[in-house]
């Protein structure tokens, strides 16, 4: 069991890949479109030109289904030079919308965790992401009673968490981050004097990977989110 620090009284909690599983939809579309478009080039190709059309369009239209979908259409319009058809279009539309609809399947433990830090603690969910979408997420996880506050990030820099603190009135010292990425999750809130928790998935989306190891006096890695509790 994890020991929180005494000076603790506001823990956050990333969402997708932390509180449930997230990623794997995505990868699964993936895998779908590369299929519809393999007349025109390979996967690996089409995954690469996926994965350089989302990082592009998130600085437009930010995280999430919708901006993905997008980023599917126009991935499939640039590897067909303009000759994908409307019928191929409409279906990665209909993607869009299943995965926007998946069933919530929360991570193991993640329920037990979050009732009995509850009992002790002010917990938030902080998490990057469409407000509309990560909403509806929470609200059919049937978590949303533990939290007190509902933080849906733009972006997750150092800045937007000392923004988030401030609305919170808590000082960093008195925060920990719980997460699966070390990028956005754990690194912003130790660089402003906070403490992070990382709980690794067993997939990382590119964008969010950090190369090396991380040591840090306010850090803890570990392998089950239960960990935090047992």
């Amino acid at each position: 069991m994890l020991k929180i620090d005494d000076t603790i009284k506001v823990i956050g909690f990333d969402a997708d890949d932390t509180l449930w599983g997230n990623l794997h939809h995505f990868m699964d579309t993936t895998k779908a479109a590369c299929e519809m478009l393999s007349e025109y080039a390979d996967a690996d190709t089409i995954q690469a030109m996926m994965d350089e059309t989302e990082w592009r369009n998130v600085q437009v239209f930010g995280y999430g289904t919708k901006s993905f979908t997008l980023s599917m259409i126009e991935t499939a319009i640039e590897v067909s030079e303009g000759e994908v058809d409307a019928a191929t279009i409409g279906k990665m539309i209909e993607l869009g919308k299943q995965q926007i609809q998946e069933p919530i399947v929360l991570i193991d433990g993640v329920k037990d965790v979050v009732r009995e830090l509850g009992k002790k603690y002010r917990l938030i969910v902080a998490t990057k992401g469409d407000l509309t979408e990560q909403e509806a997420k929470l609200g059919r996880s049937g978590l949303a009673e533990y939290f007190h506050h509902v933080e849906v990030m733009s972006e997750k820099r150092a800045e937007d968490y000392e923004r988030l603190l401030k609305h919170l009135d808590v000082k960093a010292d008195e925060f920990m981050m719980v997460g699966n990425s070390m990028k956005s999750d754990i690194l912003p809130v130790l660089e402003i004097g906070g403490w992070g928790v990382h709980v690794p998935f067993h997939t990382t989306w590119v964008h969010e990977q950090v190369e090396g190891e991380v040591e840090h006096e306010r850090m803890f890695e570990i392998e089950s989110i239960r960990a935090l509790v047992t």
